[in-house]
This record gives C-alpha cells, sequence and structure tokens, in this order.
C-alpha cells in the first residue's frame, strides 16, 4: 500500500508540474492575461501541497529500518524522480518570475510576443487543480502582488530541497533505473484525462520491398530537385543580362 500510495502521490506532482510548465510558455506571449497570472498563481501553489505531501510520505519510509531491501530500492527510486520534479518545478518558477517581470499587466512596458500560440488556457489549469470549471478572483493587481509571494515560495521551494538533501541522503547515480532510457518513447505512451496531452509514437513493421521503392524515390526526388536548380540558374542569367 505504502508503494502504491507514493506512486499515486509523485503522479499527481508530476501532472501539475507539467501543467505549470505549459502555462509558464505563454507568459509574455499573446495569451498571456490577468487569468493566466492567476491560474499560474493557483497551480504552483497546488504543486507545492503534493511536494509537500510528497516529500513527507517519503521521508518516513525511507528512514524506517525495518523495510525490506527491495522495498527501500524502490522508495528511493521515487525519491529520484521526486526530486528531479521539484528541480523542474524551481527552474520554471524562476522562469516564470523572470518573464513576469519583464512583462507587467498593469503597466506594459513592451508589446507581448506573437509565440504562435493562441486561446485559452484555462483547460490545462483546470487540469492541475482537477476542477472542471476555474474561478477567477479578478484581482488586478496581482501581476505585481503575486511576483512579491513567488519570490518568497522559490526561496522556501530551494530551503526545502536542501531540507531533503540533508534528512534523506540518495545518491541518483546509485539508483538503477526499471527501464533503458527512452523507452517509453519506443511504445505508445496514452496519458489519463488529468495530464496535459497524448503522445503517440508508433513504430511501423517494414514492407517486403519498401526499402527499394524508398531508395528509387530519393533518387528521383533528388534529379527533379537538381533540375529545377538549373533551370531557376539559367533564368536569373538571363534576366541579368538581357
Amino acid at each position: 500500500m505504502g508503494k502504491d500510495e507514493c506512486k499515486t502521490m509523485l503522479d499527481a506532482l508530476n501532472k501539475v508540474t507539467a501543467c505549470y510548465r505549459h502555462l509558464v510558455s505563454a507568459l509574455g506571449s499573446t495569451s498571456d492575461s490577468q487569468n493566466l497570472r492567476e491560474e499560474l498563481k493557483k497551480t504552483r501553489k497546488k504543486a507545492q501541497e503534493l511536494a509537500v505531501a510528497n516529500r513527507t510520505k517519503l521521508t518516513a519510509l525511507l528512514k524506517d529500518k525495518s523495510i525490506s531491501n527491495d522495498d527501500r530500492a524502490e522508495y528511493e527510486r521515487l525519491w529520484v524522480l521526486f526530486t528531479s520534479s521539484m528541480e523542474i518545478l524551481e527552474v520554471d518558477m524562476k522562469r516564470s518570475l523572470e518573464i513576469g517581470q519583464s512583462f507587467p499587466l498593469k503597466v506594459p512596458t513592451r508589446h507581448f510576443i506573437q509565440t504562435g500560440m493562441t486561446g485559452s488556457t484555462t483547460t490545462v489549469a483546470a487540469r492541475a487543480m482537477s476542477v472542471q470549471n476555474m474561478k477567477y478572483e479578478a484581482d488586478t493587481s496581482i501581476d505585481t502582488a503575486d511576483l512579491k509571494d513567488l519570490e518568497t515560495e522559490i526561496a522556501q521551494v530551494d530551503q526545502m530541497m536542501e531540507e531533503m538533501e540533508m534528512k534523506v541522503q540518495v545518491a541518483p547515480w546509485a539508483v538503477e533505473a526499471k527501464q533503458e532510457a527512452g523507452a517509453e518513447l519506443k511504445s505508445t505512451v496514452s496519458v489519463g484525462n488529468s495530464s496535459v496531452g497524448v503522445i503517440s509514437v508508433c513504430e511501423e513493421e517494414p514492407k517486403e520491398g519498401g526499402e527499394g521503392e524508398a531508395g528509387l524515390m530519393k533518387v528521383f526526388a533528388g534529379i527533379i530537385f537538381t533540375a529545377v536548380l538549373l533551370i531557376a540558374g539559367i533564368l536569373g542569367y538571363l534576366v541579368i543580362n538581357l
């Protein structure tokens, strides 16, 4: 039960952290708004609450000297995943602070950047908060007042990570992975409704004669491309000299 509970809690933290990163990517773009700033605030606070819960649970289990070696190895693996998620959260919080300072909403100092991202981020925030509809407080000073809170929270996260290293000493390089690096990219991966999106990578089985046909098509395409370049060069020469 302990391992299953830890995995569930860690999965929830990873999903919220992923949602937070998605929201941070919209800062300073044409999708930036007062609602986005509030969504960022609520999402990062949710992530911090889950982080505290994960730390408390895993710390207690790793300090328990009665657990078996196999269980300890699994908890150490989960601990490494947890610390990695915390590092990602801290990096995104710092990035959010920097971009938020550069693009204030109340007194704009520069134009928003056309990044190609459009639409509302409400759906992503709702997934992070596990709610159907987001409720907003309509705080007009959120882009300035929240930045001060964000600075404080970054310091708190940094302090929490230092305390984690002091309380539980787990060397990441000593923890064995359960699968090879990049194994998740070789199979179809489908995440739940509370996740940011769906990743699907499928490998097709090679067909008979497929490699030969593909080679001929490449040669044919190369010949056509060379011919087009030659004709374009001749036309350019004629235009210049006429």
